[in-house]
């Protein structure tokens, strides 16, 4: 039986709004890194530690409350200048916030979170008394041997079951009263008492700070459950309603100029209210639906907010300064694009610190400031939003990108040599391809750009990247608002119409059986000196020509352009996609109703193309 038999929607309520408070907390702690004597953020991050407190006290999740009364503890004497700022103390809140965001992790599989790590409480104890440094190796216990076997400094002799919490020395802390002292143990590593730190030294990985296993070598954990909820401002709710009202109104309007038509009156008044009205109607569907897609919009700085602790984490991990700078956060893009998007992003921010940042050694001889710049950044222009991420590093050079491409066997020499520079970068997302020789917790396995390419196209998304060598790279996504609605070619096939996004079309052309010619065995076109490959849309899906195909919508899609063969083709429409129950057809994705009520089944171009077949000139005109 779960931990909170009844009080599943206090949960769910809770972890979304304490998930977003400890987003907002770590980006202020990384804001803190850079100005620690600054009183408000220090202010704005108890209160954030204070509201999840309450939150987990309601929750009964006393483990939770714990970690944070203790953390709320320590910047209460930050705030109160009882402490100073430093960056071994700074290590030790990030830990703490580490290790909240795992218990919220527990929380979301409906379980009461387990006590933090002990090398963790032993550190925050001795930070709230000044000794943030001064505390033994933490040794990982093995899972047959008691805690006790390797006492932390500040622990009690005989703790309870379940229980690493110093209680005697928290009542002390709370009520003012002496601070028991612990028996001193056998080796004690001594270091510095904390000081303020204005202009902190080039910063290098902590070496014994136990951090949650999450913290620096991937993103937050979420939910197993995907978020079902979504908030919406009430003033979008109330244009919607003000919307739905103006309908029944013209409904009401239309219905009764129809009785009238019935009955005989048909005259030419009656005849132009209803086209009025009509009209009417179709502004107002027009308004409401986009109005109903605004309330599925949410601004992205909730996604954005995540990856300053990410950045921060990594670089001190890598022992290099990098500052991640957000811009555009208040561009909006649907709900469910932004879930989907996380992924992606976590690579490509782990990627612009890991691969595009020089050490700081390298920086240094390149004349480069010590703090390197990540930008990520969003905007939107006309009905697409663009995420940019760049970096201010050492930048790609497509000849050494090629070379590595051809020695991991991504590709052969033969092709590698026929690709220009930007062909080249585009290498950078195929499986299997890393620039880094060995395999480390962070890279090296050349999986992650692949997964940034593959779940940008799932949302009909594209991905550029341009490079400068010495001046670093930016990678542009380009997706479409939202997901809801796509905008399509629609074409026909044996008297069969079929849709393709619209974001792969570039144009339409006529096929001319003299102007097809065969290259390597397959059929192909000259359009503007480019040779392109035809793909008959007959053979993709399976299906039998009728007859040869008279016209080729050309596209670009997976970093290739092709001809597309088709019978002809209806126009430009915009879709609501709805799945086929119960049946998959290959390479098609759902279907929708026409203007005239016909069925349009939408194609899954990816899927088609991952096991095309090359078409010959016979192949093509085998009807005509």
């Amino acid at each position: 039986m779960s931990d909170f038999a009844g009080m599943e929607e206090l949960l769910q309520d809770f972890l979304m709004e304490a998930g977003e408070l400890l987003s907002q907390v770590d980006n202020k702690l990384v804001e803190l890194e850079k100005r620690p004597g600054d009183k408000e953020l220090l202010n704005d991050i108890f209160r954030g530690f204070h509201t999840i407190k309450g939150g987990a006290g309601f929750l009964n999740a006393e483990n939770l409350v714990a970690l944070c009364h203790r953390t709320e503890n320590l910047f209460d004497k930050l705030r109160n200048l009882e402490l100073k700022l430093s960056p071994e103390l700074m290590d030790i809140i990030m830990a703490a916030t580490g290790s909240v965001r795992d218990m919220f992790g527990a929380l979301a599989q409906a379980s009461q979170p387990q006590a933090a790590d002990s090398a963790l409480i032993a550190r925050l104890e001795a930070a709230l008394h000044g000794q943030p440094a001064a505390v033994p190796k933490p040794v990982a216990p093995s899972p047959a041997v008691a805690p006790a076997a390797a006492p932390a400094p500040i622990a009690p002799a005989a703790p309870a079951a379940g229980d690493d919490i110093n209680w005697d020395v928290l009542h002390a802390v709370l009520t003012g009263a002496p601070i028991p002292q612990p028996a001193a143990p056998a080796v004690v590593e001594t270091a510095p008492a904390p000081v303020q730190a204005s202009a902190p030294p080039r910063p290098a990985p902590p070496q014994d700070l136990p951090m949650p296993s999450r913290a620096a070598s991937s993103p937050p954990p979420q939910n197993l459950q995907k978020e079902t909820t979504i908030r919406i401002d009430t003033v979008r709710l109330d244009q919607v309603l003000n919307l739905s009202g103006e309908i029944g109104l013209t409904k009401n309007r239309i219905a009764n100029l129809k009785s009238q038509i019935v009955h005989g009156k048909i005259d030419q008044e009656t005849l132009k209210a209803l086209d009025i009205a009509v009209s009417q109607l179709d502004l107002l569907v027009s308004d409401l639906q986009n109005a109903v897609m605004k309330t599925r919009m949410q601004p992205i700085g909730r996604l954005f907010q995540k990856y300053p602790r990410l950045a921060r984490d990594l670089a001190r991990q890598l022992g290099k300064d990098v500052e991640l700078v957000l811009s555009g956060e208040e561009t909006e893009l649907d709900k469910t694009m932004i879930e989907d998007l996380n992924d992606p992003l976590v690579h490509l921010v782990r990627n612009a610190v890991d691969h595009g940042i020089e050490s700081p050694e390298e920086r240094e001889a390149a004349h480069k400031p010590a703090k390197a710049i990540v930008t990520l950044s969003a905007s939107q222009m006309g009905d697409h939003i663009y995420i940019e991420i760049s970096d201010d590093g050492k930048g790609m050079r497509p000849d050494v990108i090629r070379r590595k491409a051809v020695e991991k066997g991504v590709i052969d020499a033969e092709a590698a040599n026929g690709l220009d520079d930007r062909q080249s970068l585009h290498l950078v997302f195929l499986p299997g391809f890393s620039t880094k020789d060995e395999i480390s917790s962070v890279s090296g396995r050349g999986v992650g750009m692949d997964v940034v390419r593959t779940n940008i196209n799932k949302l009909n998304g594209k991905i550029d990247v341009v490079s400068v060598p010495g001046q670093g790279s930016t990678f542009t996504i380009s997706l479409p608002l939202t997901l809801a609605i796509l905008p399509v070619l629609v074409v026909r096939l044996n008297n069969q119409s079929f849709a393709v996004p619209l974001s792969m079309v570039r144009e339409i052309i006529p096929i001319k059986p003299k102007e097809v010619q065969r290259v390597s065995g397959r059929a192909t076109m000259v359009v503007r000196e480019e040779v392109l490959p035809i793909r008959s849309l007959a053979r993709m899906i399976g299906w039998e020509a009728q007859h040869a195909p008279a016209f080729g919508v050309l596209m670009h899609a997976a970093e290739t352009t092709f001809i597309l063969a088709v019978d002809g083709f209806v126009g430009r429409d915009d879709v609501v996609i709805k799945p086929l129950s119960d049946i998959k057809p290959k390479g098609i994705a759902g279907a929708t109703l026409s203007g005239d009520g016909s069925i349009v089944l939408v194609l899954d171009m990816e899927e088609l193309l991952s096991n095309v077949q090359a078409d010959t000139p016979m192949s093509l005109f085998a009807k005509a």
